[in-house]
């Protein structure tokens, strides 16, 4: 039975919050037994502080507390590798969402803060909605020079098997390296940050570079030998957003601080070219209209489109010039864009009706180019999008305003209900806070008819379920090869890719999964080696990925220790 969503479900959407938890019944949201896991509330407890060891939020179908699982490494003291030792851990990359506290716009955003005895406010759940219009500023784009690069020109060709000349080895990182294991391709420490910390969001990935964010800075190096890329770009100040992924052509976009102040914004954009470092255009994003702000924003690419996301509204650019092409504003009854999701399509999540009866969340697809509306989908009140796990297919993660129940559902194509989730099992995506952004799951993959999520689990190895689109049904699972929890990179050439996390005293091994046919088993890409365990256990707060046989990881966070050398990015391979 499956119930349209618009309509309150027997034990799901609208169901009173101190019921308990009922089976599925095939509704939309409808709960299931508890079971622990990513996305449900967790205790406190000495695994909480890695990565994929944070308390987290309850699940659509009323997950209870649990205690924490094996994601994350406790924080360790300093070792004698100095920067690869095992500093206290800064805040992780992967926590999960606060607890939704109302319905306002500024979901994973940091809220305007305002007297509520202002004239013309709504005040919901600690949030400032505006009732009144404003101006309507446009952000101006403009042209800016390139740097000259410092990058070698002899760099060796990628051959896009892991093979590489290895670059050098001034910590002997690849010493006493064991037969069969991989070996340290290179490895970069972070530049200076404040004694209070600082971001280093993205990790971008061409043919030739492996580019990262750093505070005020963005670097890059070859993927054979580690050799700069280019000349290092220094901002002016801090850089507060990035879209993490890049274009078709290799084009991101880099956002950085206005000023230092209490006031300074997130609103100076720089377009950058990957392989070559070469600046492109830059913009100012303007506010928009009252308490529309651009104190924080949040950026992502759909084809030749940068959205760039306000607290309630959405600026689009032409990635390559610049040009503006249009807004997402308010709609309807009150519904103000509060989140963006890119990549193969382009979503946005509104709040609608805040403080009112019919106060909801919509998710829209747009169309790039243009901002034209695909499709709407109201999604009942009391339910928060809180994290869009694939823009293609359209998977959404959705928790109730009393944070006892999670729903995972996937839409069609014309925005109705294709399936949803139905499984016990403890998922663990990996979801984060610092990131800000509906897409900040990492531990997720998806293909066109499958989601591959991984499960918790609080001792020896955790599983990867693979769920049928079409049913919400388990298709099988694949126990991690080791003691360490295995996690989902991507689907490409009909595998699935995932990384099994380091020991303490053994690496960690980056692995393939048939998605088709009956057998489901682990065959290992790269065994990563014994010798670096202690260092690849250590990134707290990181970002992964496996490109062309090599394996990288690197930090998004960094704790402004002087006393010790961090760590940046590590490059793996044959």
């Amino acid at each position: 039975m499956t119930q349209p969503p618009e309509q309150p479900p027997s034990g799901g959407y609208g169901a009173p919050p101190n019921q308990p938890p009922q089976p599925p019944s095939g509704g939309f949201g409808a709960p299931v037994p508890p079971a622990p896991g990513y996305g449900y509330p967790q205790q406190p407890g000495p695994y909480n502080s890695g990565p994929y060891g944070q308390p987290q939020q309850p699940g659509p179908y009323a997950q209870q507390p649990q205690q924490p699982g094996s994601y994350g490494q406790q924080p360790q003291q300093p070792g004698p590798y100095g920067g690869y030792g095992y500093p206290p851990p800064p805040p992780p990359q992967f926590a999960p969402p606060q607890p939704p506290s109302g319905r306002g716009p500024f979901k994973g955003r940091p809220a305007l803060l305002i007297a509520a005895a202002v004239a013309g406010l709504l005040v919901v759940g600690g949030t400032v909605w505006a009732v009144t219009g404003g101006g309507d500023k446009k952000p101006v784009a403009q042209k800016s020079g390139s740097p000259s690069a410092s990058g070698t020109t002899d760099d060796p060709a990628n051959p896009g098997d892991g093979s590489g000349d290895g670059g050098k080895d001034p910590e002997n990182l690849n010493e006493g390296r064991k037969s069969g294991e991989a070996k340290v391709l290179w490895y970069k420490e972070a530049p200076d940050a404040p004694g209070s910390g600082a971001d280093a969001p993205g990790m971008w990935i061409t043919g030739r570079t492996a580019v990262k964010a750093a505070y005020k800075e963005v670097v890059a190096y070859n993927v054979g030998n580690g050799n700069p890329a280019w000349a290092t770009i220094t901002f002016p100040q801090k850089i507060c957003a990035v879209t993490p992924e890049k274009s078709a052509d290799d084009k991101v976009v880099v956002a950085y601080m206005s000023g230092v102040s209490d006031n300074a914004k997130c609103n100076h954009l720089q377009q950058l070219d990957l392989n070559t470092g070469a600046k492109g255009w830059t913009a100012t994003v303007a506010d928009g209209d009252l308490f529309d702000s651009a104190l924080s924003i949040g950026l992502t690419i759909t084809g030749k489109t940068l959205m760039v996301g306000r607290s309630q509204s959405g600026v689009a650019y032409d990635l390559a010039t610049g040009k503006q092409l249009y807004e997402k504003k308010k709609y309807g009854a009150a519904c103000f864009p509060s989140g963006f999701a890119g990549g193969d399509k382009l979503l946005v999540v509104s709040s609608c009706g805040a403080g009112s009866d019919t106060e909801h969340d919509e998710v829209q697809e747009l169309d790039p180019a243009t901002g034209g509306v695909k499709w709407t989908k109201a999604i009942p009140k009391g339910w928060t999008v809180s994290h869009v796990y694939s823009v293609n297919p359209v998977v959404l993660y959705m928790t109730d305003a009393d944070d006892k129940h999670w729903n995972i559902s996937t839409l069609k194509s014309d925005g109705s209900v294709r399936s949803q989730v139905d499984s016990k099992a403890s998922f663990a995506p990996g979801c984060g806070t610092f990131n800000d952004d509906l897409q900040g799951c990492e531990a997720v993959a998806a293909d066109a008819n499958t989601l591959y999520l991984p499960t918790d689990s609080t001792t020896g190895p955790n599983q990867i379920v693979a769920i049928d689109l079409a049913t919400g049904k388990e298709k099988w699972r694949v126990r991690s090869p080791a003691d360490e929890s295995m996690l989902p990179v991507k689907v490409e050439g009909g595998k699935l890719i995932a990384y099994v996390e380091a020991a303490y005293d053994a690496g960690g091994q980056v692995v393939s999964v048939p998605t088709a046919g009956s057998s489901h088993t682990t065959t290992k890409l790269l065994q990563l080696p014994a010798g670096t365990a202690k260092i690849e256990s250590s990134f707290f707060s990181r970002d992964v990925d496996y490109v062309d046989g090599r394996f990288y990881i690197s930090s998004t966070r960094l704790n402004g220790n002087d006393d010790t050398k961090e760590k940046l990015m590590l490059a793996y391979g044959k």
